[in-house]
């Protein structure tokens, strides 16, 4: 695996009860989805390529520099709509790695999206991920929190043995919060994304799951802090209280 194997997708679309129009959303005069796009691209590790429904995300990253392809509205996931995208810009297989970045996290930090690649250097990783550890008591109780479960295998890496809405693992010790950025091999998108919705995925509202109960092994870099991932006007504001103290204006 190398930096020029790996490409980075970045599914949005419009179809948001919540939030409509959410990827549109302004951030200090930029839509959130190039927010995204931009700290994809300052990671380093690859191309970035926004897949989309929309003719109108696809316009806006456009006319901010960026690369969109058009997909189908009709995907179940931002996975199954990543692998169209995969299979349009890449019907060659050139790209061994596929790094799923959610087109609502606009206060993701660069170096974070690097770091969900590194677990695939072990050849018997298929799916890498991230996760930091809960400080805030409210979260070890919060079922919209996702927590995974899972065991030490390196310095901040854990081999997940299962992710939930429950407080878990009982007893003494760190519990970490799931952060839904994935890094794929090739070959194991390909097989996740043909795989029927599991029984575990159904009940908890999981999709990693499915990856779990299919033997799939799925490593997490433990990173520091989570970011905001924006689902409700509240969000934007924050995201948009957030970015403007670090200073992310319009280029």
């Amino acid at each position: 695996m190398s930096l020029s194997d790996t490409v980075v997708l970045v599914p949005a679309r419009l179809a948001a009860t919540r939030l409509p129009d959410k990827p549109l959303a302004d951030i200090g005069g930029v839509p959130m989805i190039v927010h995204v796009m931009r700290r994809a691209v300052e990671a380093g590790i690859g191309p970035v390529v926004v897949a989309t429904d929309s003719e109108a995300i696809r316009a806006v990253v456009a006319a901010a520099g960026g690369h969109a392809v058009l997909t189908r509205g009709d995907h179940p996931s931002g996975s199954d709509r990543i692998f169209e995208a995969l299979q349009t810009i890449d019907p060659e297989g050139r790209f061994g790695t596929v790094v799923n970045v959610q087109g609502d996290l606009p206060t993701l930090a660069p170096a974070d999206v690097a770091a969900a690649v590194a677990p695939l250097h072990d050849p018997s990783v298929d799916i890498a991920t991230l996760a930091a550890e809960i400080v805030r008591d409210e979260e070890r109780t919060n079922p919209n929190v996702v927590k995974v479960v899972g065991s030490p295998v390196a310095d901040r890496r854990l081999r997940a043995l299962y992710f939930t809405r429950a407080t878990a693992p009982w007893g003494d010790g760190p519990l970490y919060h799931h952060i839904g950025l994935y890094a794929y091999r090739r070959a194991a998108l390909a097989r996740f994304v043909a795989l029927p919705p599991s029984v575990l995925e159904r009940r908890e509202r999981l999709e990693q799951l499915r990856a779990l109960e299919a033997g799939m092994r799925i490593d997490v870099a433990v990173v520091v802090s989570v970011p905001l991932g924006v689902d409700t006007p509240a969000d934007l504001d924050a995201a948009r209280a957030i970015l403007a103290g670090r200073g992310r204006h319009p280029d």
